[in-house]
């Protein structure tokens, strides 16, 4: 029977039922949450049980993935048509983990920390499509990694061209202003065009003319028409008035040079017209739904995760959603 069911020595579950066990806890929000639904539906599965295989599958997939990256890429979907565009987005949120002190009755140091998992997806523009008045995404890859941000982007570029970057006709990259996301894009994408998510660019806007005139009622005129000017091909005039404000001395002053700065900095990402004009995004709102829904799975209340805990899960999720889940089985 271990032999038909293609147990390995010592091996509990077939890979059939592994399969099942670990779809489900990819699905669900928690492992106890998994094991509450297997029982429901007559398994008997604890979270115990689906933690173990998450770590093992885990590390499967986190060995399988530089294995991959030294190999010519095999796109997943080689006979569709080239796409106008492929569209890669950036993000980082804060999860909480387990500090050094964790556990510890007395202690000086961390019980918990939080560091950063930077989130990256990608697209084909057909893929984007409207249902019900919202824009969904038919299909995308959705990469995640903490440590460095060049790693990401090896990563994300990588699952990229599975699913077909390699026959966009362009490359778009809309992200938020944070430097490492730009400098990702420098290292992997150079050729893209670089949007700033419009968005936060807006945000910012509203920083500064609250610096500026005080009262946020009464910077509203001002703002909106730096915000017309930025969406609708006058973006040069608007950075342009920007640049040109009196920074005095104080907390307002400070808060204006920063601004300058910021505008200044991301000049050549703000010719939304141009963007919009080709029916291409100008706001980084997949990838930050990406991050909510990792949020939704990493970051409830009473988590505090392991690094390797957390690569681990991640990397089963990923397998499930890129197109990697069968590789899992075949080792």
């Amino acid at each position: 029977m271990r032999e038909r069911w293609q147990l390995a020595a010592y091996q509990q579950l077939s890979p059939g039922w592994q399969q099942q066990l670990a779809f489900t806890l990819t699905v669900t929000t928690s492992y106890e949450g998994a094991a509450t639904l297997l029982r429901h539906l007559g398994h008997q599965a604890d979270d115990t049980t689906l933690h173990t295989l998450a770590q093992t599958l885990g590390a499967r997939a986190e060995e399988q993935t530089p294995q991959r990256m030294k190999q010519p890429v095999q796109e997943q979907s080689p006979e569709r048509a080239a796409s106008a565009v492929g569209v890669l987005r950036l993000d980082g949120w804060m999860v909480r983990q387990r500090g050094p002190g964790w556990g510890k009755q007395k202690t000086q140091k961390p019980r918990v920390e939080w560091h950063e998992l930077k989130t990256g997806v990608f697209y084909m523009a057909e893929q984007a499509v409207q249902k019900n008045g919202r824009g969904i995404l038919t299909d995308k890859a959705v990469v995640s990694w903490q440590g460095e941000p060049l790693a990401l982007g090896q990563r994300l570029h990588q699952v990229a061209c599975e699913h077909g970057l390699g026959r966009a006709k362009a490359q778009l990259v809309v992200s938020d202003g944070a430097a490492w996301i730009w400098n990702v894009a420098q290292d992997r994408w150079p050729g893209a065009v670089e949007v700033l998510d419009f968005y936060h660019a807006s945000q910012h806007v509203w920083d500064l003319g609250e610096a500026v005139i005080g009262e946020r009622q009464a910077a509203r005129p001002w703002v909106e028409q730096q915000l017309h000017q930025l969406r609708h091909g006058r973006h040069a005039a608007a950075l342009r008035t920007i640049a040109s404000l009196k920074a005095g001395r104080g907390a307002a002053g400070a808060i204006i040079r920063r601004e300058q700065n910021y505008f200044a900095g991301h000049a050549p990402r703000m010719n939304y017209r141009a963007v919009a004009d080709r029916d291409w995004p100008i706001g980084s709102g997949p990838v930050e739904s990406a991050c909510l829904q990792r949020q939704g799975r990493f970051k409830r209340s009473g988590q505090s995760w392991t690094p390797l805990g957390l690569r681990h899960l991640c990397a089963v999720i990923e397998a499930r959603q890129n197109g990697h889940w069968d590789h899992l089985w075949n080792h």
